[in-house]
């Protein structure tokens, strides 16, 4: 099932065809079905259910917005022409019919975002990630919402060359503000460590949103580097708790203390990787963050005290928990062989030098990427 699913995402994100894009979807949200239900316990069988019934009822709104799609495009290229092929639309998106697509966008981002985990289409998510395997949660962090942003993108560009005006972006930015918010105030109230990251996830993937929504190249060049860290951080974060929670033997973090004298890799793999997620310099996600931020306050100062108070209160809701976990009083014995966490720094690494110094060949295409999703 992994192979299967991995296979999905990487059709998804190098198709240039609408259609194998939302094919692609479909199967990764059965596959990862499958994967969340592993342990056959009736919470983990829930949250599958939960999972497939919400995520099944999105994948058929992004379906109807393909079809749509695909409607205003024929009356333009024919039938003879490949008519959900991007590129082709790309060529004509200014003379496709801007009411279509205008209802189109609308399916498209209601069905793609319940992927993203956009907020009020989220709350699959904080089930699937806290009773599925830690590898399966570092997965669906990592990649699954990233891959449903893309799609997210492809229509956007679309639709911008169709209606020439502001209201796909206007909708991005209002569903990734309600998002980041939301999220951020729920974080306060979890007790379960996996739950608590999860609803991280949900407030970047918003960030995101919000990002690509108020476009432009340095937003959309943000929103670029905010996908890349966000993936490599969350995985090493996730992979960390899946550690301290196997030795802990539960997920509650009121039981999780002194990782750092039971693991000091374990310990030392979560505090990093959680100063990471929550912006601190110099990692990449604060370099993101930044550039975010500083453009909300310059384009759309209305959203910009949001964002703040969001972000705000998501970096005190999650360093409160986490310090007690990693430097408290335990009675957890020390770990006889240290678990193998390469991987762990070696995402945090990579995330360090994103926010350091962006390699010019990932530099060129962030800008050229970012130059194509226009805004």
């Amino acid at each position: 099932m992994y192979q299967l699913f991995s296979f999905t995402m990487l059709l998804g994100l190098t198709t240039n065809n609408l259609g194998i894009i939302w094919v692609a979807m479909e199967a990764a949200t059965l596959t990862t079905v499958l994967l969340v239900s592993v342990y056959r316990t009736s919470a983990s069988l829930e949250a599958a259910w939960k999972y497939f019934i919400l995520c099944g009822v999105g994948i058929a709104q992004a379906l109807f917005g393909t079809i749509l799609m695909y409607m205003a495009a024929d009356k333009v290229l024919g039938p003879e022409h490949a008519t959900l092929l991007w590129t082709n639309l790309n060529q004509i998106k200014e003379q496709l019919d801007p009411t279509i697509i205008t209802l189109a966008f609308v399916f498209l981002l209601i069905g793609y975002g319940t992927k993203v985990g956009l907020v009020p289409l989220h709350s699959w998510l904080p089930d699937a990630h806290a009773e599925g395997p830690t590898p399966v949660s570092a997965v669906l962090s990592g990649l699954l919402l990233n891959v449903a942003m893309y799609a997210v993108l492809r229509c956007k560009v679309l639709t911008d060359g169709a209606l020439d005006n502001a209201m796909a972006g206007q909708l991005m930015m209002g569903f990734g503000l309600l998002s980041v918010t939301v999220a951020a105030f729920f974080l306060s109230r979890q007790k379960d460590v996996k739950r608590m990251f999860s609803y991280s996830s949900i407030e970047h993937m918003g960030l995101i949103t919000f990002a690509f929504g108020m476009g432009g190249p340095v937003a959309n060049f943000a929103g670029l580097l905010h996908m890349t860290v966000h993936s490599l951080v969350k995985s090493a974060i996730f992979f960390t708790v899946g550690h301290a929670t196997q030795k802990a033997g539960t997920q509650m973090m009121s039981e999780i203390r002194g990782l750092i004298k039971v693991s000091p890799t374990i310990g030392w793999g979560l505090m990093l990787g959680v100063m990471a997620i929550l912006g601190m310099p110099p990692f990449g996600v604060f370099a993101s963050e930044f550039l975010i931020l500083t453009t909300a306050m310059r384009e759309q100062p209305w959203a910009a005290p949001f964002l703040f108070l969001a972000l705000g209160v998501a970096f005190a809701s999650i360093l409160i928990r986490v310090l007690p976990m990693v430097f408290g009083d335990t009675n957890l014995k020390v770990l006889a062989h240290p678990p193998a966490l390469i991987p762990v720094f070696v995402h945090l690494a990579l995330g360090l030098v994103l926010g350091l110094y962006i390699p010019p060949y990932l530099n060129g295409w962030y800008v050229q990427a970012a130059s194509l999703l226009g805004g």
